[in-house]
C-alpha cells in the first residue's frame, strides 16, 4: 500500500528522495586565495548537450560556498565503486581534504581532478541559481575524460548507503530515441 503525503517534514522529503539513486562525484574548483576547494556531490546531472551543459548544487550553509560562486571554472570527477572512502572525506568541511591526495589537473582549467575516477568533466561557470536551501551551479564542458576500459562501475548512493550496481539489465535495449528526454 502507497503512504500518501501532503505533509511532511524535510527528514520525511530526505528519505523520500533517497529512494532516487544518485551517481556520487567530487567537484573542485581554485578558491580566491589560489587554495584547491572540493566537496562530494551526489546533484550532478545533464542539462543540455547543445551547448554542453552540467549541473551541481552546494548548500547555501556551506562556508566555502562565496568561493564556489565567485569561481570562473570547475571540475567534476566521477567517483568510481571502490572510492566511497574518498566521497566521505571530501563530503566534510576541512582543509587538508587533498593532503596524500596524488590528484591530476585538468587539461583546460588545471583545476586539481581526484585520481582513478570513472570520468571528469573541466565546466567553466554558466550560470548560478537560487535553488532553494541551495545554489545551483551550471557549468559549461571545456573537455572531459572517461575510463574507456572494462572496469567502469560506479559509486552510487541509495537509501542512505553507498551502493554498487550490480549487473546490466539483459535483453532490455534502451531505445535511443527516447532516453533521456529524446536525446
Amino acid at each position: 500500500m502507497t503512504d500518501i503525503k501532503t505533509v511532511f517534514d524535510a527528514r520525511e522529503l530526505r528519505n523520500a528522495l533517497g529512494f532516487f539513486a544518485t551517481g556520487v562525484a567530487i567537484v573542485s574548483c581554485v578558491g580566491p586565495s589560489g587554495e584547491a576547494l572540493a566537496a562530494t556531490i551526489s546533484s550532478f546531472n545533464s542539462v543540455s548537450l547543445d551547448p554542453p551543459l552540467v549541473l551541481f548544487s552546494l548548500a547555501k550553509s556551506a562556508k566555502s560556498l562565496p568561493a564556489w560562486e565567485a569561481a570562473s571554472h570547475y571540475a567534476i570527477s566521477i567517483l568510481h565503486g571502490d572510492q566511497a572512502e574518498l566521497s566521505n572525506r571530501f563530503a566534510r568541511a576541512s582543509p587538508d581534504k587533498w593532503n596524500g591526495i596524488h590528484h591530476h589537473q585538468g587539461v583546460a582549467t588545471n583545476i586539481a581532478m581526484i585520481p582513478n575516477a570513472l570520468a571528469w568533466f573541466e565546466c567553466e561557470s554558466y550560470a548560478v541559481n537560487d535553488g532553494g536551501d541551495h545554489v545551483i551551479f551550471i557549468g559549461r564542458v571545456l573537455s572531459l575524460q572517461h575510463r574507456t576500459h572494462a572496469d567502469r562501475n560506479p559509486l552510487v548512493f541509495f537509501g542512505g548507503r553507498y551502493r554498487k550496481l550490480a549487473s546490466e539489465i539483459e535483453n532490455v535495449p534502451v531505445d535511443d530515441g527516447l532516453w533521456p528526454h529524446g536525446w
